[in-house]
């Protein structure tokens, strides 16, 4: 079960950020989660969003570049280790993680976890043989 993520490359230059997401807010695009990685010249911004393929093309046509992935979403226990038992899983079957990022919904009693592999299938296989939850895109876009 794949989940898209958007990908903004984001100059790194005052209210550049702000602009990217009033263009989706404007859009009446509502940010599920987020994450920013950035450095001296550039950020970029991973989004969830409900409609990835349409937030792409609203913020392309305001001149930004953007990328659509394929990233897996799994609930993990909102406690101390919790985390533990993705890596494991991963780490058992020699899946690479590329980044990762969590959020917590305060109505569940687990907190979202997206993660990036390298090999999003082979990710989803190793979680699944762990014994963990893989999210449907439904389910983490109606949180």
């Amino acid at each position: 079960m794949k989940l898209k993520q958007i990908s903004i490359f984001l100059e790194n230059r005052e209210g550049r950020l702000l602009k990217a997401l009033n263009i989706l807010s404007m859009a009446k695009i509502n940010i599920r989660a987020l994450s920013i990685a950035d450095t001296s010249e550039f950020g970029i911004l991973r989004m969830i969003v409900p409609e990835p393929e349409r937030a792409k093309e609203i913020l392309e046509e305001a001149n930004f570049v953007v990328k659509v992935n394929d990233v897996i979403a799994v609930g993990v226990s909102d406690e101390p280790g919790g985390l533990e038992s993705i890596l494991e899983a991963l780490n058992k079957l020699n899946i690479n993680i590329e980044y990762l990022y969590a959020f917590v919904e305060k109505k569940r009693d687990n907190a979202i976890v997206v993660i990036r592999t390298e090999n999003i299938d082979e990710g989803i296989k190793a979680l699944e043989n762990g014994g963990i939850t893989v999210l449907s895109s439904k389910e983490v876009y109606t949180i």
